[in-house]
């Protein structure tokens, strides 16, 4: 990964497009949970349209693989020349607020490179679920120590308290399943989504901002964009599925900016709103 981060931008895209496609044609089970996702979510397309759009999303998150070097290994300063950042005076603006900023963020095929060239523009803290593969954990913890003032277990509830304290920035995400614990199902793309309250305790403990942001792949010449959007209003309302609806439309709108981009992969309603209701992924 760290050789393949050293050739020049159009060549890692090109690989990452035929790893995309190579995952495509090979990874069964995955382009599976894809097809049933973009069908459930876009059903406004044709057979054909879904299609294309599945085979589109696996381009862009092989691209998005090869980016992990570029986000790991490389100076993402080398970037900004080809990075537009939008509304970046809504991230100032809830900042000044004194009470520290959670960046609600998703799980989009830039989701490495994009969090490292944000870091270009503002001082940020993350959190990050640790990855199985220890090896790979170690590596990506380690780059994201250099990029972020504090990386932040999942789980240390503590530290990003700490952070908002301190009116730091901490990207944080939501949108994916999580199990039945602390949840609501709170309408994302029409679909009930288990969506986790987290986000309205901890607005609600830290009197934190709630600020969308986004970034996405230029399509044809490489380049990217950032996304900064004003503050979430009347949030946390007192009402948890009010809250999550909020999020799930906030997070439903930057992924239709570019729709191939977004992590399709995962498997986003595997938990169903009653225990005997029917899955929609089969035994894949």
């Amino acid at each position: 990964m760290w050789l393949l981060a050293q050739l020049p931008i159009r060549v890692q895209w090109l690989l990452g497009k035929i790893a995309g496609l190579l995952a495509w044609r090979l990874a069964g089970s995955r382009r599976h949970i894809t097809e049933i996702n973009i069908g459930l979510c876009f059903p406004e397309l044709s057979s054909a349209q879904q299609a294309a759009l599945v085979r589109k999303s696996f381009i862009a998150n092989g691209i998005g693989l090869m980016e992990l070097g570029l986000a790991w290994f490389r100076d993402p300063a080398k970037l900004t020349s080809i990075t537009t950042v939008h509304g970046l005076e809504h991230f100032e603006q809830a900042l000044a607020r004194g009470k520290g900023v959670l960046l609600l963020g998703g799980h989009y095929s830039t989701l490495d490179l994009g969090g490292s060239l944000v870091t270009e523009y503002i001082n940020a803290d993350v959190m990050q679920r640790d990855h199985n593969n220890p090896l790979m954990n170690a590596v990506m913890t380690r780059a994201r120590e250099r990029r972020y003032g504090k990386v932040l277990g999942a789980r240390d509830l503590r530290g990003l308290f700490r952070s908002l304290k301190n009116n730091r920035a901490v990207w944080y995400a939501t949108d994916q399943d999580y199990g039945r614990k602390d949840i609501v199902f709170a309408p994302f793309f029409d679909i009930p989504a288990g969506t986790i309250t987290a986000t309205s305790r901890i607005a609600e403990r830290s009197g934190c901002a709630v600020v969308p942001f986004s970034h996405v792949r230029r399509e044809g010449q490489p380049g990217y964009d950032i996304y900064f959007h004003p503050a979430l209003e009347n949030f946390p309302s007192g009402d948890d599925l009010q809250d999550a609806t909020l999020v799930n439309r906030t997070i439903e709108r930057e992924i239709r900016r570019a729709p191939e981009q977004y992590l399709w992969m995962h498997r986003r309603f595997k938990t169903r709103p009653n225990v005997g209701d029917p899955g929609f992924y089969g035994r894949h």
